[in-house]
């Protein structure tokens, strides 16, 4: 295996911590340094399938927004689908993995300055089919950078638990970086989080500012999740939900709450809000019918002018409202507004240079 390309993998004490988003503006800070640069998420468990092939879609982002130069199927060698952990419980093949990862990793480093190297969580996770991130680590021989959520006490108790098994697999860790601070505990936070972390044998490599837009799902990820029906062409599918309001109310209350960011969501067949919404100033977000009731035709006439998605799902107000409100907000390549971010809040708060010496 390639022992000599340059690497690191990033890993998260829990999930949507921040992982992604720290890797993708990672990538374009190295880029600057390394422009022949390679990525890798060796386990996925969320992916699409491409050309008969189920590949991260981790992997996708990165391919999307830097142009990677490397075949999918080896930045995403092993993906995690319903059956895997059964299978391998029931026929383990550890060696046939590892070598599938370090074969893969060969390829994406091939004529490359540096790799980033992806984890799918914290570092237990698929320790249940021998392939945690801390097992993964070590298979790349790789060091790693934990990313946690802003905080003091708790993020560090979460680091301590992963650091254990880190250094039992014998991966060393490079660093911490806090993600979703507060800006006013900013000062706050990096103070003691640097002396909680000494006291651990371990650096603050960055704090990064909350920042709330990064936590807003567009109407495309809300179609997505919903597998809704869209029952207009309005091509602003990347439009932010900022809060969420069920028309349960008359039209004439309804009015005000006719905002920009605002999602609405409604039975199908409430056709005085939807004609209000028709006529409103500013427009929605988005608007959302639920209980797969399809407004008359002459509605429907309406809702095909409107400037916003209208979306038609089988679910009811309740459960619409309940699925967009835990949805897991996933960065995506069309994303522009949030990656341009990303890439800005990663050159300003992180320190690259002392990630890159540790290496």
């Amino acid at each position: 295996m390639n022992l000599e390309t340059p690497r690191v993998f990033i890993a998260a004490t829990r999930q949507n911590d921040g992982k992604t988003t720290t890797s993708l503006g990672l990538m374009a800070a190295l880029q600057k340094i390394y422009p022949r640069i390679g990525y890798i998420k060796p386990v996925g468990q969320r992916f699409v399938e491409i050309a008969e092939q189920k590949i991260d879609e981790d992997t996708v982002l990165m391919d999307s927004v830097y142009k990677l130069n490397c075949p999918l199927v080896d930045m995403s060698p092993i993906a995690v689908e319903p059956d895997f952990t059964r299978r391998y419980l029931e026929s383990a093949n550890y060696e046939v993995l590892a070598k599938k990862i370090q074969k893969a990793f060969d390829r994406v480093a091939w004529e490359k300055e540096f790799v980033l190297c992806e984890g799918s969580g914290h570092a237990g996770v698929g320790s249940v089919f021998d392939l945690s991130n801390a097992q993964v680590a070590k298979i790349l021989g790789a060091k790693v950078v934990i990313v946690t959520r802003g905080g003091i006490g708790k993020p560090i108790d979460e680091v301590a638990l992963n650091q254990a098994l880190f250094e039992k697999a014998g991966v060393e860790i490079i660093g911490v970086i806090i993600n979703k601070v507060t800006t006013d505990k900013m000062d706050y936070v990096a103070d003691f989080a640097r002396r909680g972390l000494k006291r651990k044998g371990l650096e603050l490599l960055g704090v990064i500012p909350h920042q709330r837009i990064l936590a807003r799902p567009t109407l495309r990820s809300i179609r997505e999740e919903l597998s809704a029906e869209s029952l207009n062409h309005s091509r602003r599918m990347t439009n932010l939900v900022e809060s969420v309001v069920v028309g349960a109310m008359s039209a004439s209350n309804a009015v005000p709450f006719f905002q920009p960011g605002v999602l609405i969501i409604t039975p199908g067949d409430r056709e005085d809000i939807l004609l209000a919404a028709a006529q409103a100033q500013k427009p929605l977000a988005g608007i959302v019918l639920a209980r797969n009731f399809r407004p008359c035709e002459s509605v429907l006439k309406v809702i095909r002018e409107m400037p916003f998605p209208v979306l038609l799902a089988e679910h009811d107000s309740y459960e619409v409202a309940s699925r967009v409100h835990n949805l897991i907000v996933k960065t995506r390549p069309d994303d522009a507004e949030k990656i341009s971010l990303i890439r800005d809040l990663i050159a300003k708060h992180v320190d690259v240079k002392k990630i890159l010496k540790s290496i």
